[in-house]
This record gives structure tokens, C-alpha cells and sequence, in this order.
């Protein structure tokens, strides 16, 4: 087998992995709420606008906020819930009646961001977050079922 693959080196490398994942997919989704509610990368689409309080604008600050909350490991658990819930609503409201199809709808972002905020929401945010350094991320591990901190 690999040296990659022994034990000692997935114990070492699981959490900053998991780290670097959830830092990386909080700030490309904070992108997005930048788009719609700042005109980053030059905003929306066809000089669109976008009005407060509509749901559009709460996508907006959602993906802003939430996005800036997850690269920091702040509250990831619950973020990453809501946040799972958000790309699930706008894949079946935004994509979906275009075809059931990811790729042919142009959902496949929505799907992955989905299952990333899912995966983060029952994981945890991993050693390097504010969360680890609070002592608010709590690990079970699988040899003995006895919670700790993530290391």
C-alpha cells in the first residue's frame, strides 16, 4: 500500500484538508454574494440590480455573509446547514424546471455546493477555524465513540 494511504498519514492530513476545503468553498461562495450584492467581478448579469429585501437580495447576504462565516470556521456547523439548505432551494427553484439534469440545467455548482455544506454541517470546520480555537467543534472518534476537540 502507498505511503499515502497508512493511517498515520490520513490522521495527520484529515482535518487540514478538511480545513483547507472549507476555507476554499467559503471564499468562492462569498464571491457570489459579492456579485449580486456589491457588483464584484461585475455584478450581475446584464446590468441587473438588485432590491433589498427581495429574495434574491437574501441569496445575496446569505452567500456573503455565510461564505465569509465558513472561511473562517465561525459557527460552520449551522452555516453550513442553512447554507445547504439556500443551494438546495435554488437548484429546484432556479434550475430544476429546466430539465432534472445537473449538467443540462447548469446546476451542477448549485448540487455541489449542496453536498459540500452538507458534508461541512455534519463534520465540523477542522483544526484551522475559529470554531477549533473556541473549543465549540467537538469530534467523535472511532475507536472509542469518547468526544474531543478536533486536532
Amino acid at each position: 500500500m502507498p505511503f499515502w494511504f497508512t493511517d498515520d498519514r490520513r490522521t495527520i492530513w484529515d482535518g487540514r484538508i478538511l480545513s483547507i476545503l472549507r476555507i476554499m468553498t467559503g471564499l468562492l461562495f462569498m464571491q457570489h454574494g459579492g456579485q449580486k450584492l456589491l457588483g464584484w467581478f461585475g455584478g450581475m448579469p446584464q446590468g441587473m440590480t438588485v432590491s433589498p429585501f427581495t429574495q434574491i437580495w437574501f441569496a445575496g447576504v446569505l452567500e456573503l455573509v455565510g461564505g465569509l462565516l465558513i472561511a473562517i470556521g465561525l459557527f460552520t456547523r449551522p452555516v453550513a446547514f442553512l447554507l445547504c439548505g439556500e443551494m438546495a432551494v435554488a437548484y429546484f427553484q432556479a434550475h430544476f424546471p429546466r430539465s432534472p439534469i445537473p449538467l443540462v440545467n447548469q446546476g451542477e455548482l448549485a448540487v455541489l455546493y449542496c453536498f459540500v455544506f452538507l458534508y461541512l454541517a455534519v463534520r465540523g470546520a477542522g483544526p484551522w477555524s475559529v470554531d477549533a480555537m473556541m473549543g465549540r467543534d467537538r469530534v467523535v472518534t472511532a475507536t472509542d465513540g469518547v468526544p474531543r476537540t478536533a486536532p
